[in-house]
């Protein structure tokens, strides 16, 4: 008698072989069998007609505050996640100093654009050392587990004080005691460390993330703990400029240590062949035993610009600013008024950041998001194509668009990923051998960016919906974020449907999957706002057996743990 049958559901398994239809049984927290006919059971769900796949593992998020208060760390949980690995690029929250919370929240909201005002009313700092926040997430009920890695800007700071905030070089001592911080923290549970290297990423004040510039015998004197232990992933985001001397760095890590060191592989439009190069360069790594793994995107990184998001292109408009701090009603009514509306269309603005100065330069990449939303779109349907049609200034139909749906339209700029216009890198990146799937920064650009939902869409897009060219098939995009994001942290218990396995599962009506319209919600602490984006067709979701959602509800069972370290199968 199991505990949990899945009747003759499409099991489509992780490891990348053909899907087959049977049975799914489950006993306790693990898979007991796969295929044909299983027996009796206390609890049995029909999956005729549906997927039943792994939960999804991601691997790159900023959960490290929300973690602390959210059980359920939405929006992940409701497509389909299972697993998270959080700690990415550098930024997190242990180790700490208590005169340094501030400091860390501030370097946090600046790097990955998560309110400052929530995560001070929604962490309680339980914790100063590596292992003490390990041991105050273990006691916190959740639905999903929950992996960490040691970032270096905290370690930094936590060693160096005012000097490691300010990028200053570090002693031999340091360095030292750097190592022995991380060393600490990966003995204790965490599933690697990593580091920034680019210089997007800066604190509120402005500031580069400590370690952007450190030099070779920092990143190498602390990544080489990481080959003592034998266990743990080093990731970094970088610029790699220059790109020659960073990946030499990289490659002799990964050679020395045996560990797997990875970075985010995009297509930009600076360079917008360099992401070919990332991956022969992985390729070349792989082959001398280097375990260099470029870390991909499932679209293009693209900024979400509407009234209530960080920024539009009126931000930066004196008539704007007027009205900035009023309910967005009363925003969107002045705006309707021809009097306001001829005020700041007719209003110059020198618009001295890159970024704004770029998208006012690019009204061929910005366009309606629409809903549902459309991440593939064709040229004629930019800002710049509607304008040509209509006779009108780019900027008349920007300030037009922004008023649709009561001021809740969002405007798409893919910022990376789309430098030819096309998704035919994306797909290239994300089949390549070398190249895991990641970069859904969960918890972070909460004004900005919504790329949560990747994991659903490289199914409902790639697999099933892509007219524009080639699909992905669906045993490769599940394998993509289940066994793939699995092994290479160590997770061997997980991401594969098999006896002996987690039950993680995903029951999923595939003609019914697919992404919502991203929406700005205020249910952070302090209720500060984040863009949030729900998902269709998942049926059920089970966390070590026990459904945690159905139907896109959670059922309150909080059947997650915090992961400490690799998971043996």
């Amino acid at each position: 008698m199991h505990d949990l049958v899945i009747r003759g559901g499409t099991l489509v398994d992780g490891s990348g072989r053909p899907a087959e239809t049977g049975d799914l049984a489950i006993d306790g927290e693990r898979i007991s069998a796969v295929g044909g006919t299983a027996g009796a059971a206390r609890r049995e769900i029909d999956a005729d007609g549906l997927l039943v796949a792994p939960g999804w593992v991601d691997i790159h998020t900023h959960y490290d505050g929300q973690v602390t208060w959210d059980p359920y760390l939405t929006p992940s949980s409701w497509h389909g996640v299972t697993s998270v690995v959080m700690g990415n690029c550098g930024v997190g929250f242990a180790p700490a100093k208590p005169d340094r919370h501030a400091w860390l929240i501030g370097l946090m909201e600046g790097v990955e654009d998560i309110p400052g005002t929530a995560l001070a009313e929604g962490i309680q700092w339980e914790w100063e050392s590596f292992p003490e926040y390990l041991d105050a997430l273990e006691r916190m009920p959740r639905a999903m587990d929950v992996g960490t890695q040691v970032p270096h800007g905290a370690v930094r700071a936590y060693v160096m004080g005012e000097r490691g905030a300010k990028n200053e070089a570090p002693t031999p001592e340091d360095i030292e005691q750097m190592a022995a911080i991380v060393r600490e923290g990966i003995e204790a549970g965490a599933l690697g460390f990593t580091t920034s290297r680019t210089l997007l990423h800066r604190a509120v004040d402005g500031e580069p993330v400590p370690g952007t510039f450190a030099a070779e015998d920092e990143v190498l004197g602390i990544g080489r703990v990481l080959g003592e232990l034998g266990r743990g992933v080093f990731e970094m985001a970088s610029d790699l400029a220059p790109e020659d001397k960073e990946l030499a760095w990289v490659r002799q890590l990964a050679r020395e240590t045996g560990r797997p060191v990875t970075f985010a592989c995009l297509q930009n439009d600076v360079d917008p062949e360099q992401w070919r190069r990332l991956l022969r360069s992985a390729e070349e790594a792989a082959a001398e035993g280097a375990p260099v793994v470029p870390q991909v995107a499932v679209r293009p990184t693209g900024i979400l610009m509407g009234l209530e998001s960080t920024a539009h292109p009126f931000k930066q408009h004196r008539a704007y600013a007027e009205i900035a701090f009023k309910p967005l009603a009363e925003r969107v009514a002045i705006m309707r008024t021809p009097e306001f509306r001829e005020k700041i269309l007719g209003e110059g603005v020198d618009f001295s950041d890159p970024l704004s100065a770029f998208v006012m330069a690019s009204f061929h990449k910005l366009f309606p998001l629409g809903d549902p939303p459309d991440y593939e779109p064709t040229a004629d349907k930019s800002v710049a194509a509607i304008a040509e049609r209509e006779g009108r200034r780019p900027i008349e139909v920007v300030y037009d668009l922004l008023l649709r749906q009561d001021g809740r339209e969002l405007l798409y700029f893919p910022i990376l990923n789309y430098a030819d216009g096309t998704f035919d890198p994306i797909r290239e990146m994300v089949t390549h051998p070398q190249t895991v799937v990641g970069l859904s920064d969960g918890g972070a650009h909460c004004g900005l960016i919504c790329d949560v939902s990747a994991p659903t869409y490289l199914l409902s897009h790639w697999v099933r919906d892509r007219q524009r060219g080639e699909r992905v098939p669906l045993e490769w995009a599940v394998a993509a974020q289940t066994r793939r994001t699995a092994e290479l942290y160590g997770l061997e218990d997980r991401g594969l449907l098999a006896p002996g396995m987690l039950a993680d599962v995903n029951l999923i009506d595939f003609d019914a999957l697919g992404v919502t319209a991203p929406e700005m919600t205020y249910d952070l602490p302090s209720g500060a706002g984040r863009l949030v984006q729900r998902a269709n067709g998942y049926r059920v979701t089970l966390k070590r057996g026990a459904p945690i959602f159905e139907d896109g509800e959670p059922t309150g069972a909080l059947p997650g743990k915090l992961l400490r370290g690799p998971q043996s199968a």
